[in-house]
């Protein structure tokens, strides 16, 4: 890359994007974003809005280079541009996230574990599988699905028929429960050199699907446990010749092993807390990624907490008299379920934190109660 302006394309608009072009501004960057639902949220950059594919022409002559802030886009969409412009991460990329059959066949290929699964293709074949690995199991759509959408969890085999009809999918991803301790994350960022650096392991709480808190760094994470994960997120990124920032969501069993749930080939809310809790942000890193820059240290400065704020606003006045409190608002109307921003409680230590984000917990309207696994290790 030279000294000079690099024109980003952003596939999607939303608050990813914009968290993006924030970082992007201080590297010289300009930012264009095609948004391809009609619905765009960045309130940033130049959007153009294209729901039904007449001005990728215009987008085009504007980029040098593409990335993307949400993985539910049409992979020809993504392989035409490919023709025109440099794509990071791949369309390779895109069509494994899209397809959770084939995310599991290559999580199996590179040897990277993960609960015991079956596909289906009728209510029939999911009580069976139900029998088969015991209730409780989830059942997930293998598309489409993302924020806890397109999943039912059966208690009993008997509850096939009706979770079939609720999900409406031709074929099903069926999951083993996993005994697990936490759910952690790994977010890796490669360059188009093939350089690898890791982001430290985060525990996530999810309620209803949807993230609510992720914290970093863990007191009481093992080496190894960190090791054997990035392990696992490499073999990811060298095998689909990947750049950029990939998460990798993980689940931590009381023997200490990780299992694989999903990845996603973007930067992600669990790495949020970087913005404020790591020498260099995922967000600053893909961009450097995407552009060939050297990627910068993801050491953490501090204990990081990432809250979300989901459907209604907290009281931001509050939280920005709490003591290294950072808030993060995406210019969104308020509506139920809907991610309206984050917030990043940074503290000296990981006690203090927990304290820290209690206050913060009760600014927010419906932030759920918040125990991590790590608490008994202080």
């Amino acid at each position: 890359m030279n000294s000079g302006t690099t024109n980003i394309g952003v596939l999607g608009a939303g608050q990813l994007g914009r968290m993006l072009a924030l970082a992007g501004y201080p590297l010289g960057n300009r930012f264009t974003f095609l948004d391809t639902t009609g619905n765009p949220s960045a309130g940033i950059g130049e959007v153009i809005v294209d729901p039904d594919n007449q001005h990728l022409a215009e987008f085009l002559a504007k980029v040098d280079v593409v990335t993307y802030e949400f993985e539910h886009l049409p992979v020809t969409l993504v392989q035409e541009i490919e023709k025109h412009k440099p794509v990071y991460p791949s369309s390779r990329a895109i069509e494994v996230c899209q397809n959770r059959v084939e995310e599991k066949t290559l999580f199996d290929r590179l040897n990277i574990p993960t609960p015991a699964y079956r596909v289906v293709e009728s209510a029939e074949q999911l009580e069976a599988a139900a029998r088969e690995l015991g209730c409780p199991v989830v059942a997930k759509s293998v598309t489409e699905g993302y924020d806890g959408k397109g999943q039912a969890v059966l208690k009993a085999p008997e509850e096939a028929a009706n979770a079939w009809q609720s999900i409406g999918h031709t074929q099903l991803i069926v999951e083993a429960f996993v005994d697990f301790v936490r759910e952690v994350s790994m977010i890796a960022v490669r360059g188009r050199d093939g350089e690898v650096v890791f982001y430290p392991m985060a525990e996530n709480q999810h309620v209803g699907g949807i993230l609510r808190y992720s914290v970093a760094p863990l007191p009481d994470l093992d080496a190894q446990v960190q090791q054997t994960a990035d392990t696992y997120i490499r073999a990811l990124l060298d095998e689909l010749d990947y750049v950029g920032v990939l998460a990798l969501e993980l689940f931590q069993t009381r023997d200490g092993s990780l299992l694989a749930n999903e990845m996603a080939p973007r930067v992600h809310n669990s790495g949020h807390w970087t913005m404020d809790g790591a020498v260099t942000s995922q967000f600053e890193n893909h961009l450097r990624a995407v552009q060939g820059l050297p990627l910068g240290s993801t050491a953490a400065i501090a204990p990081t907490c990432m809250v979300n704020v989901i459907g209604q606003e907290g009281d931001n006045v509050a939280m920005l008299k709490l003591a290294n409190t950072h808030v993060h608002r995406y210019d969104k109307a308020e509506r139920a379920g809907r991610k309206l921003a984050h917030v990043n409680v940074v503290a000296a230590t990981h006690a203090e934190l927990l304290e820290k984000v209690r206050t913060c917990q009760a600014l927010i309207p419906d932030a759920p109660a918040v125990e991590w696994s790590f608490e008994r290790s202080l």
